[in-house]
């Protein structure tokens, strides 16, 4: 049975043709038939409501059939819809159809042949708009839930490590921890200074196994209940909870930054050595209350004293009038 509530827009500068069409699709049971007289005015009716199926005359003035489905495409990829797109012909010849039907259009009715082909020809739209709108809803909750699993997401698909929004979930429950129960947060950033020339010189592929490298050096060199995270393609974080302050100093941390920088990588491209830098950024209950970013933004600044350095760069908060 046809849905009589089919949207369809015709679109025909032959008011004795639109006529004869109208009378066509009323008697088959469909409702919902607006009418232009020109690609301009079927444009305008568009933006105002999409419709479900357009049958247009190819020939007409100033916006032919084909340019009027290249328009309509447009509309569609705004508006995550897809309009069954007819044209009616008098046209022969199989290039002829093959260029429009590479442009966009879905189906031809032959003007000779109109009264035996278009209300078959708009039944089978009608069943094929049904399929193609559900897949289109589909596709539209599909992505809403991936959008939705991205935002609770709190793992790193490449090293299977936490990701940026893990450390801040953990930052902000460490902050609370030693708010109530006392003893001492401290944060590391952990940069890999010749990153971009090895990803230059190497590529993406020996890259993302370097990286694998050094997430795994790196659970091997700190403890099983710190949080370590890979933040992006040249940094790593690390979080721990320490029962004194005094316990977050560059001494404590001298074996992860020599891990890194003294003991080569083994991979695809041979024994890789890094230049690795290490900023820590050390608190207690008495630099509270205090953000997150915050701490983030202090270790980033530290870095580059790290890098020039070779050593762990380190601060306390709140830092010293």
């Amino acid at each position: 049975m046809p849905n009589p509530h089919l949207s369809i827009l015709v679109v025909d500068d032959a008011k004795f043709s639109s006529a004869m069409i109208g009378r066509a699709l009323s008697q088959a049971g469909y409702l919902d038939v607006r009418f232009a007289s020109s690609a301009v005015e079927a444009l305008m009716l568009l933006e105002q409501r999409p419709t479900n199926v357009l049958l247009a005359d190819w020939l007409m003035p100033e916006i032919d059939g084909l340019e009027l489905t290249g328009r309509v495409r447009q509309f569609d990829e705004m508006a995550d819809h897809y309009t069954y797109i007819i044209l009616l012909t008098g046209k022969e010849g199989e290039n002829v159809l093959n260029e429009a039907f590479d442009r966009g259009v879905d189906d031809f009715i032959s003007k000779a042949a109109m009264s035996e082909q278009l209300v078959p020809r708009i039944y089978a739209a009608d069943r094929l708009c049904n399929t193609l709108q559900r897949l289109l809803q589909e596709n539209r909750l599909l992505k809403q839930n991936i959008a939705s699993l991205e935002q609770r997401n709190l793992v790193d698909s490449m090293t299977g490590l936490g990701n940026p929004r893990y450390l801040q979930q953990m930052l902000v429950d460490s902050l609370r921890q030693i708010e109530s129960r006392g003893g001492a947060v401290c944060y590391l950033l952990i940069g890999l200074q010749d990153a971009p020339q090895l990803r230059q010189q190497y590529g993406q592929g020996f890259y993302n196994e370097l990286l694998h490298g050094v997430a795994r050096r790196l659970q091997q060199l700190v403890r099983p209940l710190d949080v370590l995270t890979r933040l992006d393609d040249n940094h790593f974080g690390l979080l721990t909870l320490l029962e004194d302050l005094q316990e977050c100093s560059p001494s404590s941390f001298k074996r992860l930054h020599e891990g890194l920088n003294l003991k080569a990588f083994k991979t695809s491209e041979g024994f890789i050595t890094l230049k690795a830098g290490i900023s820590l950024i050390g608190m207690d209950a008495k630099a509270l209350p205090i953000e997150p970013e915050s701490l983030i933004r202090h270790a980033a600044t530290l870095l580059p004293e790290s890098y020039a350095s070779g050593r762990v760069a380190a601060m306390r908060l709140p830092l010293q009038k």
